[in-house]
Formats: structure tokens, sequence, C-alpha cells
């Protein structure tokens, strides 16, 4: 049997309300278009009807960007895991209200766009492509993040887990979980005669 056209983001949510005793998508503040076969390839303007949808979920299909979604004025938690999502376009006008964002196991490499999500206060996106502090860089400019999934991206890789928990702490002081276990904020107490000396003078590179 083949798997046939890709399903659309209609009939899914034609098959979500079918499934839920024939509800009006419309009306519900949550929907679940997740594992769809065949899968959902494409995000369209029909997921524009779910207008008071809180939590939207498309998880494990193969979505390759997000669309659709811009006119969800409701919408807090976007769930689209376990897809082929290649960056962060097409949630900018979600900036005001998008408050979790679950995007794990995708294609991210970089994270362009990602500040425009400036309410945004958790974060999922592990087992992506992110191999540079440079991208990492962006999530400075978010300042309401508070939880953190970054696990399983090449930047994480050839660290042991103190050294990338201690280095993410210093980039992201307002973060208060990361990669599920709570960030604990430290500076690094040297003795006091060091510190008249140097400062600004990272531990680890010791005396000069």
């Amino acid at each position: 049997m083949s798997a046939g056209k890709p399903t659309t983001c209609k009939d899914a949510i034609r098959r979500w309300e079918e499934e839920n005793g024939g509800m009006e998508a419309a009306q519900a503040t949550e929907v679940s278009l997740n594992f769809q076969w065949p899968p959902i390839e494409r995000m369209d303007n029909s997921l524009a009807a779910l207008v008071k949808c809180e939590k939207l979920s498309l998880s494990t299909n193969m979505i390759e960007k997000i669309a659709g979604v811009g006119s969800l004025k409701k919408l807090k938690i976007l769930s689209v895991g376990r897809n082929q999502i290649k960056g962060f376009t097409g949630l900018e006008t979600l900036g005001d209200t998008l408050e979790e964002l679950w995007i794990s196991y995708n294609a991210i490499e970089k994270l362009k766009g990602v500040n425009a999500l400036r309410n945004l206060k958790v974060l999922y996106v592990s087992n992506n492509l992110v191999k540079e502090w440079n991208e990492f860089a962006r999530l400075q400019e978010m300042p309401n993040l508070q939880d953190l999934v970054f696990a399983g991206n090449p930047i994480t890789e050839g660290l042991e887990t103190e050294q990338w928990r201690m280095e993410v702490a210093r980039r992201l002081p307002n973060l208060e979980k990361l990669d599920g276990e709570p960030v604990i904020h430290t500076s690094v107490e040297e003795p006091a005669a060091a510190q008249q000396q140097m400062p600004k003078q990272p531990e680890a590179q010791g005396a000069q």
C-alpha cells in the first residue's frame, strides 16, 4: 500500500474533528495534528481557522517550514518537533503571544529570527544542527526565556556536561532551567588578592 499524497492541514483538521465527536476545531483551545499518515508536508492557511487555539501540535510529520499560524493571536504553545524544519521564519507575528516553542528533532542550523519571539519562556530545540556560538548568542536577545533544552546539537560536542552548563549560565543569566535541570548561577570566587590584581581575569586562563 503506497503512502499516497501528503495529508493537507485541512484534511488533518477534519480528521481531528471526526475523532473528537464532531467538535469544531475553530472552537477548540487545543488541537493535535501529530503523526498524520501520510504525513503533513506543508503548513498552510487552513490553520488560520483555529482562532481559539492556545496549543497547536503538528509533531512527527514531514514539515519543512513554519507557515499559516501568523494570525493565531491566542496561540501560546506550538509543538512542531520531529519534522524537517530548517528555521524560525513564519513565527514573527507571534512575537507578543507565543510562550512555548517545542521544535526539537528538526534540521535547524541557524537561530536567525528566534529573537522575534520576545515573550517566549520555553524553547525546546534539542537534536538539531546548531554548531556555532554566534548562533547561540541570539538567545541573549530573549529576556523572558526561562527553560531551554538544547542537548543533542553539535555545539555541545566535546564539552563536559558541567562545562556546557557553566557556559550557558554565563551567557544566559536569566535562564532557570537547562536540559531539564535547574540552572545554578554562581560567580567564581577567587582569592581576594587575585581579584584585586586581575578583576576581570577568567579563572580558566590562570595567572599570566
